[in-house]
């Protein structure tokens, strides 16, 4: 990050308006030529507004001024940033204008997030967003708690800004260090971006390591993709074959390990593939990463046709190896959730009246067509424990029985791969494994602010209330709010999508009673069109209603697993209940009229795995709203909905 000038408030006061303009047209107007003029007098016009602030204040050597600071995520920049010892000022400027655009607003509130969530020297202050309109004649700024955080954007007009900035500046400090003004520009600047918006910057060849927080604990993630490549070099150049899985908790970023593989260039310059079974992320990943790269018909067709190598539908991969015996033109493929691969049983079932049969599991399968290769041969398998959401997805466990019966495959993975209590979730004793602890990812990366999130999800799916409050207890906060009206959580997701955040509903498949709550328009996720524009296009920009933040449709499990949004809607029905006695979760079925009790273990784990995966899917916060149902409906009993939402409280979510 750089600002096109900067000095502190004394040197501002000092220097002439023609100094600071030509160094601000330096820098700024070789990216703005077509606007130099408008440019140069809105700076002409700016400055006096500034000194003004600047000089009503006791003690303005205090300050650090920061004209056209850039920020590179969002590819702009900021008009000013002013800094106290006590919060960060961004401050945005309408020549001219004598009104406040929600535009304008909107764009000025992403500036202070990203500085909140992606700049360190931020991260711990009040951030206080300011719009001024010259001309205004009646701005409203209601001075904000000065707490750490983005405030809402505050108005002002040439005329009342340097009185609103004194009036924060006299407000009592935030709890916590001052801003160390002097060093705040030297602080890390590290954006995360989504998976998608990740995808791109690594087909682009960026590192993991420009796309991962400024945490500390980040690191976790730079190992593992280090791993990763030093394996495939070793096994490469021995000749050998590689099968590898890299474990994790949700968030923390497999997936992003695994493109990085994909879109790496391997000894012979060619690309690994990316193969998973979700339809969801094949079409949004391919369909972000063609935008990405092309800007007319004709590179938009050619670059559809090179995604289609890079990113692929596993069956689709799987059955033309199948059906042709063919060594496979790629040395390393990479399966994303490969613990949802199918079970012999299943695959056999599953694939008697399809042309082309499977006579054993897809990880058997898998292995025994990429073994066609002489010499070298590599499977990168991406392990979302406790994910398997359908029947016949066999875990780890499938994988260990295949490789059982095909030791020339060499083994790499983390130890817990063999001493997970779950037996679905382990590789059997039978396996020989080369253990690398850097395989494991523990630390997630896609909740910014609340590391603690999947530990209380997974006490809250276990039952286990105490615990959960333990885990709010230890963090201080976890992100997710709990409401019983559909209208306040449609106000809450808009309220808090604000600019460049994303929103969207998700539910689970088997929520089949949401309909009478208004609720029935399902995201079809095999529909690639409709897929990717729930998650690519955008209402608040757009006004294109078949967005997901246009909160319509309703994304299930299989359409968000894999994704990623900024903030969620989880829409909780009587599939997943509250027993009427004891501790545990009861999954149910909708069958004609009623709900009907699973007592299948199987299918009580996919229940409730498919809600570990809508309670992991926001980066920011989860909002859960749970209905209130009604009494002349025995599908929509009040007080089993009603045992719902009081379990939630009572492992500590806060209403919303």
């Amino acid at each position: 990050m750089s600002a096109w000038w900067s000095g502190s408030g004394l040197r501002l006061l000092e220097t002439p308006d023609a100094l600071i303009v030509g160094a601000l047209s330096q820098r700024g107007l070789a990216r703005a030529r077509t606007h130099a003029f408008r440019q140069l007098r809105a700076w002409q016009e700016q400055l006096p507004i500034l000194r003004d602030a600047i000089g009503r204040l006791d003690e303005p050597g205090l300050w650090q001024v920061l004209l056209g600071f850039e920020i590179p995520r969002l590819g702009g920049r900021i008009d000013a940033v002013l800094l106290s010892p006590q919060a960060v000022f961004v401050v945005g400027f309408k020549i001219g204008a004598d009104r406040f655009d929600d535009v304008d607003k909107a764009r000025l509130q992403d500036c202070a997030l990203d500085l909140q969530d992606f700049h360190a020297g931020s991260r711990r202050h009040p951030i206080l967003p300011i719009l001024v309109a010259t001309e205004a004649a009646r701005p409203r700024a209601t001075p904000p708690l000065m707490l750490p955080g983005v405030a809402p954007v505050m108005e002002a007009s040439a005329a009342s800004l340097p009185g609103l900035i004194a009036a924060l500046h006299r407000l009592p400090p935030s709890v916590g260090p001052a801003l160390d003004v002097s060093g705040w520009m030297r602080a890390a600047y590290r954006p995360v971006p989504n998976v998608v918006d990740a995808a791109c910057r690594l087909y682009q060849r960026h590192d993991v390591a420009d796309i991962v927080s400024a945490r500390a604990d980040s690191i976790n993630l730079t190992r593992t993709t280090e791993c990763i490549a030093a394996l495939l070099a070793r096994h490469r150049a021995a000749g050998t074959r590689l099968i590898a899985f890299v474990t994790g908790i949700p968030g923390a970023g497999k997936t992003l390990c695994g493109l990085n593989a994909a879109f790496s260039d391997g000894a012979d310059g060619a690309r690994a593939t990316f193969l998973t079974g979700n339809p969801t992320l094949v079409h949004v990943l391919r369909e972000a990463l063609v935008r990405s790269v092309a800007s007319n018909a004709a590179e938009r067709r050619a670059a559809a046709h090179r995604m289609q190598g890079v990113i692929q539908a596993l069956p689709a991969f799987r059955d033309h190896g199948v059906a042709s015996g063919q060594v496979p033109p790629e040395r390393v493929v990479v399966i994303d959730e490969a613990q949802r691969c199918w079970t012999a049983s299943h695959a056999i079932a599953r694939t008697r009246d399809r042309p082309v049969k499977l006579d054993r599991s897809e990880p058997a399968h898998l292995l025994d067509i990429m073994a066609r290769h002489d010499g070298f041969a590599a499977i990168l398998c991406l392990i979302g424990n406790g994910q398997e959401i359908h029947d016949g997805e066999g875990g780890l466990a499938a994988w260990s029985a295949a490789l059982a019966d095909r030791p020339h495959w060499q083994v790499a993975a983390a130890e817990s791969t063999r001493t997970d209590p779950v037996p679905r979730n382990r590789l059997g004793a039978g396996v020989p494994v080369s253990v690398e602890p850097a395989l494991h990812l523990d630390v997630p990366v896609r909740a910014l602010r609340h590391d603690a999130a999947p530990r209380w999800v997974d006490c809250v799916l276990a039952g286990d209330a105490a615990a959960a409050r333990a885990v709010v207890a230890e963090s201080g906060i976890v992100p997710f709010r709990l409401t019983r009206d559909l209208s306040a959580l449609r106000a809450g997701l808009q309220a808090r999508a604000r600019g460049i955040h994303r929103a969207g509903l998700v539910a689970s498949a088997g929520a089949r009673r949401l309909r009478a709550e208004g609720l029935g328009c399902e995201l079809p996720h095999m529909d690639a069109d409709a897929v990717a524009r729930w998650f690519l296009d955008s209402w608040t920009r757009d006004r294109d209603v078949r967005a997901s933040d246009a909160l319509e449709l309703v994304a299930t499990q299989f359409s968000v697993q894999g994704l990623e949004l900024d903030q969620v809607g989880l829409c909780w029905d009587g599939d997943l209940v509250r027993e009427g006695t004891g501790p545990g979760w009861q999954a149910r079925s909708f069958r004609g009229t009623r709900w009907q009790v699973s007592r299948d273990p199987d299918k009580i784990a996919w229940r409730l795995n498919s809600y570990r995966v809508l309670l992991t899917r926001a980066r920011y916060e989860t909002l859960i709203w749970v209905p209130r149902g009604a009494a002349e409906d025995p599908s929509r009993d009040p007080a089993v909905l009603d045992r719902i939402a009081s379990f939630l409280l009572e492992c500590g979510v806060t209403t919303l």
